[in-house]
């Protein structure tokens, strides 16, 4: 971690003889790396050995790459173009190969003649630059190479060892280079100070932290390599969870009112007349939060279920269990659209019981009121007495919830629904509201690895729901290649048409509304584009408003067709919302808008526009908006890339699964750790760099236990400074409420 004033020293001055200002200034801007010791904490991804070379048949499409290859061979060409009219345009194709795989490069104009000179057959080299097709061949264009020389001043000073550190790099600055300035501060590893108390390290047999640094940059064995990546992983799970395990400590210290259901009460009445029966997951969920919700302290549960697993059943028990104890419960919705479908869907579920105070209201009712930052004055007012008085037991609302305004009689419960869509500042706002800390419940159908809910809602109790209710069907997901197989697209909408005449309804998701104002910058200059898989990326997401016209017009001529996108006046969201639910409409175009919470049993399909576009929680997400009826659902992914690119295999995984907790380990293993821990939210620097929360299950686990055991004897580690420091770095202000709310 970095600990020490040697290691805070910011790159940009003290070290401008050796990194240059403008070293520094791309390491702080496009790798947020700003300290001596951030820099040193930027570990390599991989090591190439001399001896051995890359596989160029595994290179990943459009990534930036850097291999260590061999010359085949070197042939310069010259052309005809409009700058160079009379064939003097040079271009100079290089072929490198490692054994397994051959790869091409290509240097143009002015460009070629430094490489032509030193790119002979037999050299090896450092390449560097993104993989892109040209001709169905993988292509780098313009690579920046390192030559191999095995010189004594050049290669073997600046690779010691065999073993060649590859560092995470960007297209501003080569690994090679990093790996330079890295060389250039690692004496000062000698001052990192140990955040890990001797016990644990030495129990575990871990290399000290100054000793780890040096293995991780310059090892000259593989077993170096062993040995500073078990300590690092240590470094990172262990600061986390004492980060996390600090947080349940100091909430388990906060008081809380107890709230038990009566025992013939609002709860006893609801459950009587529910058409069905609870499935085991739902009744032993609810148990687990009826246990959480009887104690002193304030509930911290998160609820994770299968996009329809019926956590909505599950969260209503709760708050009814609430105002059966005389408190009141809020549900917060990320959207006006969920938030009144959420309304409507529990005044249903509730009947008389949700009629408090009215003619042929249920003795034991309370009322259920919807608070959203578009309701006219007269009926918020209204909404806002109710919750003052205690009248409303139940809350259903947007973040309009949490404005001053808003006042409660007695706050027990705040049910937070896909709690990924809210800021920190709106959870802790709306959890201020209650005399004492109120109960939390926080709901996502995006499912979440053990580890991950271990790394991110480390404060947070997880109970899963993992049955589907009776009478869901099966979704057949298949990916559409419209690009390569254009009649599967016009199949697709055959499909659309067959559901539709069999009495059914349709989504189609598109990733863009499309009246935005064309970007000036775009317009105007248009190159070429290099590939099948450029055209596809630089073509701009089609949009809800051209696609719903071109349906119209051509393969769905004759249906009822809407458009549905969060521009739009909310209540004619929400009256085609209705239509949609109604079955008065066929199909609804639609933004991602509908991804969560909408409910319409008798759509069956759903098209989605430039599948690739979107991750693949979401794709889920969206997916799970049909089969929530008895006939079988269909969800087409369509999507123009080509075959080999890492977009198609994402979303052949898709299709292939409809295992959340699968998937959300493929989307993991695709994307950089850092994201899952809110990079967004809180700086580049605080991500993940060795831990992978997928694969280092069992250091979490100890981690965890570990850290419970330490805050536990001591909360404020007043007997382990150089842990308090550690906790300070990971942790500056920002981040610590970020993971408090998880």
């Amino acid at each position: 971690m970095d600990l020490v004033p040697a290691l805070e020293e910011p790159l940009r001055q003290p070290l401008k003889s050796v990194l240059g200002p403008a070293t520094a200034k791309v390491m702080a801007e496009h790798l947020g790396l700003l300290t001596v010791g951030d820099l040193l904490h930027h570990y390599p991804r991989r090591y190439e050995e001399r001896g051995q070379l890359t596989h160029l048949a595994d290179l990943p499409m459009d990534e930036h790459v850097t291999v260590v290859a061999q010359v085949a061979d070197a042939r310069l060409h010259t052309f005809a173009s409009a700058k160079a009219p009379r064939g003097k345009g040079q271009r100079l194709e290089v072929t490198i190969t490692d054994g397994s795989g051959r790869l091409q490069l290509v240097f143009f104009g002015a460009g070629v003649h430094k490489p032509h000179k030193e790119l002979l057959p037999g050299t090896r080299a450092m390449f560097a630059g993104k993989v892109s097709v040209f001709n169905r061949r993988l292509q780098l264009a313009h690579p920046a190479y390192e030559l191999l020389r095995g010189d004594p001043e050049e290669s073997v000073e600046t690779w010691a060892g065999a073993l060649i550190p590859i560092y995470p790099a960007t297209a501003k600055l080569e690994s090679w280079k990093i790996g330079k300035a890295i060389q250039t501060v690692l004496p000062t590893a000698q001052e990192a100070v140990e955040p890990l108390p001797d016990s644990l390290r030495e129990g575990r047999g871990l290399v000290p932290l100054p000793e780890a640094l040096l293995k991780i940059h310059r090892p000259h064995t593989k077993a170096d390599i062993e040995d500073a990546r078990s300590r690092l992983k240590w470094d990172e799970a262990f600061v986390l969870q004492v980060a996390l395990a600090r947080r349940r400590h100091a909430d388990a210290q906060l008081p809380a009112v107890p709230r038990r259901p009566a025992p013939d009460g609002l709860l006893t009445a609801f459950d009587a007349r529910l058409p069905f029966t609870l499935t085991d997951g739902q009744q032993r969920v609810s148990r687990e939060i009826f246990d959480d919700l009887a104690t002193s302290h304030p509930m911290h549960r998160l609820l994770q279920g299968e996009v329809g697993s019926g956590k909505t059943m599950v969260a209503l028990r709760a708050m009814l269990a609430v105002v059966d104890a005389g408190g009141q419960a809020a549900m917060l919705a990320p959207t006006e659209v969920l938030a009144q479908q959420h309304h409507r869907s529990i005044v249903e579920m509730m009947g008389e019981l949700a009629e408090g105070g009215m003619l042929g209201g249920a003795e034991q009712a309370t009322k259920v009121v919807l608070l959203t930052g578009s309701m006219g004055a007269a009926a918020r007012r209204h909404a806002l007495l109710d919750l003052t008085t205690g009248e409303a037991g139940i809350v259903i609302g947007t973040h309009a919830l949490i404005e001053d305004k808003v006042q409660f009689h007695d706050l027990g419960l705040v049910v937070v629904d896909e709690q990924h869509r809210f800021g920190v500042e709106q959870r802790d706002a709306l959890r201020g509201k209650g005399k004492q800390p109120p109960h939390l419940l926080v709901m996502t159908a995006t499912p979440i690895p053990r580890t991950v809910a271990m790394t991110v809602f480390g404060d947070l109790e997880t109970s899963v729901l993992d049955q589907l209710p009776a009478g869901r069907s099966p979704i057949a997901s298949h990916v559409v290649p419209a690009a390569d197989k254009p009649h599967f697209l016009s199949r697709a909408w055959e499909r659309v048409r067959e559901e539709v005449e069999n009495g059914h309804q349709a989504y189609v998701v598109c990733p863009r509304i499309g009246d935005e104002e064309d970007d000036p910058k775009n317009s105007g200059r248009k190159k070429p584009p290099e590939s099948p898989e450029d055209a596809a990326e630089k073509r701009p997401p089609l949009a809800v408003l051209d696609v719903a016209d071109q349906l119209v017009k051509g393969p769905l001529q004759g249906l009822r067709v809407e458009v549905l996108h969060g521009r739009m006046h909310p209540d004619d969201k929400d009256a085609v919302m209705r239509r949609f639910a109604a079955g008065e409409t066929d199909v609804l175009v639609a933004t991602t808008v509908i991804e969560v919470g909408v409910n319409v049993p008798n759509a069956t399909a759903m098209v989605i526009m430039d599948a690739d576009r979107f991750g693949v929680s979401q794709l889920h997400q969206l997916r799970g908006r049909v089969g929530r009826g008895s006939a079988p659902g269909l969800c087409l992914l369509v999507t123009e890339m080509p075959e080999a690119s890492p977009a198609r295999q994402r979303l052949g995984a898709v299709a292939s699964t409809l295992d959340g907790f699968e998937l959300s380990r493929i989307d993991l293993e695709q994307r950089r750790e850092g994201d899952v821990l809110g990079q967004a939210q809180s700086g580049a620097r605080t991500s993940l760099r060795m831990l992978a929360v997928i694969e280092d299950e069992e250091i979490i686990a100890e981690a965890r236990q570990e850290a419970t055991a330490v805050v536990a004897a001591d909360p404020e580690l007043t007997h382990l400074p150089a842990l308090r420091t550690a906790l300070d770095a990971l942790l500056d202000e920002e981040r610590e409420q970020y993971l408090e709310k998880g």
